[in-house]
């Protein structure tokens, strides 16, 4: 599994699986080490962010610069454990949790008012003024019971997004 031109083995994808909570079948981890090749273009067993940009859905993503902080230099490994917030079978709690990572561009497990501020704001581009994404975002925040100066923690912030309907999965195709 060191470099792209290898193949996996019966025991890198039971690893794989494991590292991933079983979220995705043998079947989807072979189709996704195929596009994990297929992307590490220079076989050097990791993805670069120049290397993810060149997915066309992933460099029009407005949070792409965020997430290049969370993926370049990925491995196989990393890459699945990567993509498991996207699985069908990903729990909300999993879900919630990359998104907080998202947020947190500092990784210091806490997110302001600003840094939430920030991520609407790469959302909502220039259809939003800044006093809209303001009073937004202090409402939101209000009606979950913290104010602006609240520093969220992975719980608050599971607190405020984990009411039932968040939707965020990709279907792994497999070939």
């Amino acid at each position: 599994m060191g470099n792209a031109s290898s193949m996996l083995t019966q025991y890198d994808i039971e690893d794989v699986q494991e590292h991933c909570n079983n979220l995705f079948t043998q079947q989807e981890i072979v189709s996704l080490y195929k596009r994990f090749c297929q992307l590490d273009r220079n076989a050097k067993g990791f993805i670069s962010a120049d290397e993810f940009l060149s997915v066309p859905e992933f460099a029009m993503n407005p949070l792409s610069q965020r997430l290049l902080k969370m993926v370049d230099g990925l491995n196989f490994k990393d890459f699945i454990g990567f993509l498991s917030a996207f699985s069908a079978k990903a729990t909300i709690h999993q879900r919630i949790e990359f998104i907080f990572k998202v947020y947190d561009s500092d990784c210091n497990g806490k997110l302001s008012f600003n840094d939430i501020l920030q991520v609407l704001q790469d959302l909502s581009g220039p259809f939003m003024s800044d006093k809209q994404r303001e009073e937004v975002l202090k409402q939101v925040i209000e009606e979950a019971g913290y104010t602006k100066e609240s520093i969220l923690m992975l719980n608050d912030f599971i607190k405020i997004l984990g009411k039932p309907g968040l939707k965020m999965e990709v279907e792994v195709p497999v070939d």
